[in-house]
């Protein structure tokens, strides 16, 4: 019953489209560097020479694509020039059969392992070796095959160009990534209004965060709204949160109460106007309304105390993302390198390597597709129905680190498939096209597919589907002789798949607690930093350590979140962790993380007094949690006596740690709690 739910959660999901907005701009781009490959090709060399051509192009216009904040013409010189060595490559030991399946397993292998690199690197690796089993059946000499790979390479390189002649929105990742966290955090202070003590998923500040990584000759041409926005944006959440709490914030009726949704109102429309102002490189336009709220002396006669601090605090930060986003900052000040491509190498080497080790899921997954790939290699070549790289192909394309996506995507394989051979065979043995009129219908089936990519893998695949089978009847081969012979052979290459997936696993659900032990040390890292800058207000040492532990607190959160996504459809019970017991320690480590958030709102400056007991407070949470992180992986009760000894000394009456360690101690024994829940409601797929 387990693996019957879990096929039919992912065969919906693989069947499922979202509405995404679409961008028929840069289709048209991508398509219109297919066409010019394409034509100039056949006018050139002929058919046989623009299929691969066409091949080039179209990957490299997939590349751009993929969510990457590196520059598109990279991305597309990147995908076209690995490809084409791909393809020489494999047409060089296509002639000896043992030759080129050492080839190709090596390859795969290579190629499974770049999802340690990003799933971008993972995704182009991938169809590298899926179109190489393609295009290597074109050639009939090495001298050919390099031509072959010297045209492929040359369409990356058109459509790099054309990015650089033609921007579309430039910039527009960058500015949509921004906008995101700036309109979340619009949202996050309405939404505290009503909960002070609302949660808020910092997943958009890190997405802004990594966008704004620019290389040196980006910074020089990037925007002046996107210089300093986002660090800005970083300090407001913490402010709203203490200003909202009635721990350290207002209290939870009264005037101070009414006057802090005045503000949060306020502050909600100055956020979102940014946001609209960044998103579409326009002014920012401030409601006199707003203005006014934020304005009112009101704030210093309600107002006493950390709300006074938090509010003035909070209107100065606002000032300041207005200011930003008009371009009126004083200067560029630092931003974040991205190290060129090249530099790049050694870092990836050494990702690859770590994966290299026992229970590695990036590991698994890259013997996997290697040996489905081959096996089915010599399926696709031992039956008698032609065109057998189909097999290993669809293996290829539809195979991934994880349960759900592999299932998902061999559902939509199979599905895109069938309707678009079917439809793209119909116009064909209809129509009877020629040579030019089937370069075009391939190059409109191309636009489609890249109009329509990110609304759903089964879309784009019937696109992708009828592509192929309009560029082969360009190239001479007879489409509706290969109907039937597909669809098997694409559903015999899906199943090979999903064997492999269920006889050489890599779940991530029994993996879930060592996810949550990273989460809670992080957390506990983060509070014992926040903590002891009490001891030693204005340390600049003090000072980073907070910013790092923060920032690889946010990281353990969201890979416990992608695993726990992963996990919900995997056909595996976790053992000493129920469904209840997940989502109560999540809710108890994310109130963790948010305690230590309000005392960072409130952090002293240099001249202010230390408090010793934050120091013994501090090392009693970092201790507590790496042992309590050690307890969580081995299936033992969670307990925190350094930290109830420490706040039990506490004799300073300083308000927004007393207030914050006690927050802190109530989130611990929640986790506690939560991890002691032995319930028969079990994490499992489906």
């Amino acid at each position: 019953m387990i693996w019957l739910r879990a096929l039919k959660e992912t065969a919906r999901s693989g069947l499922t489209l979202e509405r995404r907005r679409l961008e028929p701009l840069v289709a048209l781009r991508g398509a219109a560097g297919l066409a010019l490959v394409v034509g100039v090709a056949l006018v050139l060399f002929g058919p046989v020479v623009a299929v691969s051509s066409a091949f080039g192009a179209f990957q490299a216009a997939i590349a751009t694509f993929q969510r990457s904040w590196r520059p598109r013409p990279v991305l597309a010189l990147a995908s076209g020039g690995s490809l084409a060595v791909s393809t020489f490559l494999g047409y060089v030991t296509a002639f000896e059969l043992p030759l080129f399946l050492a080839l190709l397993a090596l390859w795969t292998f290579v190629a499974g392992l770049a999802w340690a690199v990003g799933p971008t690197v993972g995704i182009i690796a991938a169809s590298n070796v899926a179109i190489m089993l393609v295009t290597i059946t074109l050639p009939t000499s090495v001298a050919t095959a390099a031509g072959h790979a010297a045209v492929i390479a040359a369409g990356g390189l058109v459509q790099a160009a054309l990015i650089v002649l033609f921007p579309v929105r430039r910039w527009g990742a960058q500015r949509d990534a921004l906008a995101d966290a700036l309109a979340a955090e619009a949202d996050y202070a309405r939404r505290l209004r009503h909960d002070p003590t609302a949660s808020f998923d910092p997943e958009p500040l890190m997405l802004a965060r990594s966008a704004a990584a620019v290389t040196p000759r980006q910074a020089r041409r990037r925007p002046a709204e996107l210089h300093g926005t986002r660090g800005v944006a970083e300090r407001i959440r913490p402010v709203l949160a203490s200003l909202a709490d009635p721990a350290v914030g207002v209290p939870a009726e009264g005037p101070e109460r009414e006057r802090c949704r005045e503000i949060l109102a306020a502050a909600a429309t100055v956020l979102d106007r940014a946001a609209h102002a960044i998103r579409h490189g326009k002014s920012v336009r401030i409601p006199p309304e707003a203005a006014a709220t934020l304005r009112s002396p009101d704030t210093v006669t309600v107002l006493s105390g950390p709300p006074r601090r938090a509010a003035i605090r909070l209107v100065a930060l606002l000032d300041d993302v207005v200011e930003e986003a008009e371009g009126e900052s004083t200067g560029e000040g630092p931003h974040r390198d991205r190290p060129a491509l090249h530099k790049l190498i050694p870092g990836a080497i050494r990702s690859i390597r770590a994966e290299l080790r026992r229970g590695s899921p990036i590991l698994r997954h890259a013997v996997r597709v290697s040996a489905v790939v081959t096996v089915g290699y010599l399926l696709g070549s031992a039956l008698p129905l032609g065109h057998g790289y189909w097999v290993p192909l669809t293996s290829a394309m539809v195979m991934r680190p994880d349960f759900s996506q592999t299932y998902a995507r061999s559902v939509a394989r199979l599905g895109g498939t069938v309707v678009g051979v079917g439809v793209a065979t119909a116009v064909v043995e209809t129509a009877t096209p020629g040579t030019y009129l089937s370069g075009a219908l391939a190059v409109l089936c191309a636009f489609g597919m890249y109009l329509v990519m990110r609304t759903g893998y089964v879309a784009a695949n019937i696109c992708v589907s009828a592509y192929v089978v309009f560029l082969l009847g360009m190239g001479g081969e007879d489409a509706g002789q290969t109907v039937p012979e597909r669809i098997l052979l694409t559903l015999l290459g899906g199943i090979l798949g999903m064997i492999s997936y269920a006889l050489y696993p890599a779940w991530e659900t029994p993996r879930l607690r060592n996810r949550l032990a990273d989460w809670l040390t992080a957390d506990g890292r983060y509070a014992a930093a926040v903590v002891d800058h009490y001891a030693h207000p204005g340390h600049p040492a003090r000072q980073e350590e907070v910013r790092t532990a923060l920032l690889a607190a946010r990281d353990a959160r969201i890979a416990w979140q992608d695993a726990l996504a992963r996990a919900i459809h995997e056909p595996v019970r976790s053992r000493g962790l129920t469904r209840a017991g997940a989502e109560h320690a999540e809710h108890a480590l994310a109130q963790l993380g948010r305690s230590a958030m309000l005392m960072e709102a409130h952090l002293p400056v240099h001249a202010a007094n230390p408090v010793p007991e934050a120091g013994a407070l501090a090392d009693a949470l970092r201790q507590d949690t790496e042992r309590a992180a050690k307890a969580v992986r081995d299936h033992r009760p969670l307990r925190w006596d350094r930290v109830e000894r420490a706040l039990a000394a506490w004799e300073d009456d300083h308000p927004v740690l007393r207030s914050g360690g006690a927050l802190l101690a109530e989130a611990l024994d929640e986790l506690a709690d939560a991890l002691d829940d032995r319930g028969d409601d079990r994490v499992r797929g489906g």
